[in-house]
């Protein structure tokens, strides 16, 4: 009967914030990664610091969820949402980490287009949770969220394209291997940041 009188907590959407400025940032770095080849090692450490500190702050958000009696938004969607764009940076290391562990020097046009569809939709995934501490914003929330379902699907035809060719024309089963796992880190990327952008639209069509 005294929950009225409780503040909501506002801080979950500062973090949520905190959170997509992380991810543009890593996703910013693997697709310098892609574009130059150099400085492999120096933007794949910058892009596991940026999954730290996500990591920390999506801990921060689940502890605050416990602490918390009267949330912004419904406790489950809360949680789905932090941990589901935890995922995309873990992915987008996952990427960084492939190009070094399968030590690939050369990147294909396909791999560098992946990487900037990412950028992308990371960046939308950014403007989406920027606008979320508001209702009013519900339209242009929802069009941030087609605009990543686009870019998934755009995501899904360069992979589609680019497995064709590397099946009809990579000579070496090895590096087949190789780019084939790479190909499909990066377009799980845009498949996470489609999968956040489906929890957000959730959250609109119950809030707004």
């Amino acid at each position: 009967m005294f929950a009225w009188m409780m503040p909501r907590e506002g801080r979950f959407f500062d973090l949520f914030n905190e959170h997509a400025e992380l991810i543009v940032q890593g996703s910013r770095e693997l697709a310098l990664l892609m574009a130059s080849g150099d400085d492999v090692e120096r933007r794949a450490h910058n892009i596991e610091s940026a999954e730290k500190r996500a990591d920390r702050i999506t801990r921060s958000a689940i502890e605050l969820l416990h602490k918390t009696f009267i949330t912004p938004l419904d406790r489950e969607d809360i949680h789905k949402l932090i941990t589901k764009m935890d995922d995309i940076l873990d992915q987008v290391e996952d990427a960084a980490q492939l190009i070094i562990i399968y030590d690939i020097r050369v990147v294909t046009p396909e791999e560098k287009r992946l990487a900037d569809i990412c950028v992308t939709c990371a960046e939308k995934v950014r403007s989406a949770v920027g606008l979320l501490s508001n209702m009013d914003n519900a339209a242009a929330i929802m069009a941030a969220c087609e605009d990543i379902d686009r870019l998934e699907s755009e995501a899904d035809h360069v992979m589609r394209a680019a497995m064709a060719k590397l099946f009809r024309d990579e000579p070496d089963v090895r590096e087949l291997i190789k780019l084939r796992a790479v190909y499909q880190t990066l377009e799980t990327v845009t498949d996470t940041c489609e999968d956040v952008a489906n929890i957000i639209e959730g959250i609109v069509l119950e809030n707004s």
